[in-house]
């Protein structure tokens, strides 16, 4: 069984890479084909800082946690830490540990997303993946080494707790990348097809609202996998007011296009940003839309 745990850990980089790699291929060839919006900041200007976080977030995590959560997950499996170890493994039927742990990670992520929002020392780390002035696939990328890092501390700790299987956590962190592609995609799907599918999933027009300028649709659809959360807890909002063609996509306060190259979204969360753009601010007239309102966490 050891020998069995050890190796989901040692396959699990290769795993999430080739799948990674081939959503990413298949979701620009889409964007490329059948494009939900014009874009007028083309890829040249915005990839190569997009690309390059997430490369700067692999390193930075490989040489501060090697073994990453599926490791974490092994290690709490073989001392017996955790939930769902408790009582010999046996607080669930084994068929459905690796479904809850599915369920309660993704779950754990939609918390996370908003308390980064709400918390105005969390936001500062979090809106460098709300600079972009576009919205494409690779905007799932942009985040910054320090939320990267917090979120495995925070999922690890999760991990840890629960006792959570390493295929389950396998699992979830396939899920996860797979989605945050899809949803952040620059691709349009049929409307009959998208109202069914965020029955169950987040898609990309679901999503999409909350990367708009405006605040009260900046703080809704904060799900990345399952769409459940949001309507669960009154985060929901099905359409942004000026339209998926009209909204703008990002933040007031960042709006120059240098603010897409990588030593500038390296260094965000340690500039200052009008009023307006920290929780509990207002926000201005931006784009023809005017709106006065303050932010919110949850609507």
């Amino acid at each position: 069984m050891p020998s069995a745990m050890s190796a989901i850990a040692a396959a699990e980089p290769a795993i999430r890479a080739g799948i990674f790699l081939g959503v990413l291929a298949l979701m620009a060839l889409w964007e490329a084909l059948a494009p939900r919006r014009h874009q007028t900041v083309p890829r040249r200007v915005r990839w190569p800082g997009n690309l390059g976080i997430v490369v700067v977030d692999t390193i930075v995590l490989r040489l501060l946690f090697p073994i990453g959560a599926v490791g974490i997950a092994v290690a709490a499996e073989q001392q017996g830490w955790g939930l769902l170890n408790m009582a010999g493994g046996k607080a669930l039927p084994a068929w459905a540990t690796v479904p809850a742990t599915v369920l309660l990670l993704d779950l754990l992520v939609y918390g996370q997303h908003v308390l980064f929002h709400a918390v105005p020392v969390l936001w500062r780390v979090h809106r460098m993946h709300h600079t972009d002035l576009e919205y494409d696939t690779t905007t799932a990328l942009r985040f910054h080494p320090i939320e990267i890092v917090l979120s495995l501390l925070i999922k690890g700790a999760t991990v840890v707790a629960l006792g959570a299987p390493p295929a389950g956590v396998l699992a979830f962190e396939v899920l996860l990348n797979a989605s945050a592609l899809f949803n952040h995609g620059n691709v349009r799907l049929p409307a009959g097809l998208d109202r069914a599918l965020r029955l169950v999933a987040v898609t990309p027009d679901m999503h999409r609202v909350h990367h708009s300028v405006v605040r009260r649709e900046t703080d809704s659809n904060f799900g990345f996998a399952l769409a459940c959360w949001d309507r669960l807890f009154g985060t929901y909002r099905a359409q942004p007011a000026a339209g998926h063609e009209g909204m703008t996509i990002g933040l007031a306060s960042f709006r120059n296009p240098a603010e897409l190259r990588l030593d500038r979204m390296l260094l965000q969360p340690f500039r200052a940003a009008d009023a307006d753009q920290e929780p509990g601010g207002r926000v201005p007239a931006t784009s023809g839309t005017k709106v006065t309102g303050p932010r919110s966490s949850s609507s």
